[in-house]
């Protein structure tokens, strides 16, 4: 099968939708709304980057990244997440080619990024758990950040309002 990583199209968005609710649906920690996160973020234009995997003709995995809000006032750092992968394409290596995409583009356009997910994943990657970055309310072991400058801020992290639905 040939796969296509590429940013999403308005058409894609109903697929898109269903990839996350079916990638999130056995996931423990999940409340299994990102799709309404990704919804609300592409509602309030705060995709910063968004890719499609798509392999014949059909949407199989999703990954969005947008900005967070340093509390030390630093910018230039983006949240990944959701990163979504039809359970019928897992273990296929497609997760991290999505990965790999966005991470091109933030790495010429970013000073770092964070994301809260499996370290056993993401450490491929680069990201690590840094003890001045903080996402209260969530685990420690499981935020983790990737500095495209090698310096690791001291600041509270806050991601978009559409994150936190019930507040």
């Amino acid at each position: 099968m040939i796969l296509t990583i590429r940013p999403e199209h308005p058409e894609d968005i109903p697929a898109i939708r269903e990839v996350i609710k079916v990638a999130f649906k056995a996931v423990p920690h999940s409340e299994n709304n990102e799709h309404l996160i990704v919804d609300a973020l592409r509602d309030d234009d705060a995709l910063t980057i968004t890719r499609v995997a798509e392999e014949e003709d059909k949407i199989v995995g999703y990954i969005a990244v947008s900005p967070v809000t340093l509390s030390n006032g630093e910018s230039g750092w983006y949240g990944i997440g959701p990163l979504a992968v039809s359970p019928t394409a897992q273990s296929r290596g497609l997760g991290s080619k999505l990965m790999q995409s966005a991470l091109l583009w933030l790495r010429e356009n970013a000073k770092g990024c964070v994301l809260l997910g499996e370290p056993e994943f993401y450490s491929q990657f680069g990201f690590k758990v840094t003890d001045g970055l903080i996402l209260h309310g969530a685990p420690p072991e499981y935020f983790m950040a990737l500095s495209f400058n090698h310096h690791y801020p001291r600041a509270d992290i806050t991601y978009h309002p559409s994150f936190y639905p019930s507040s």
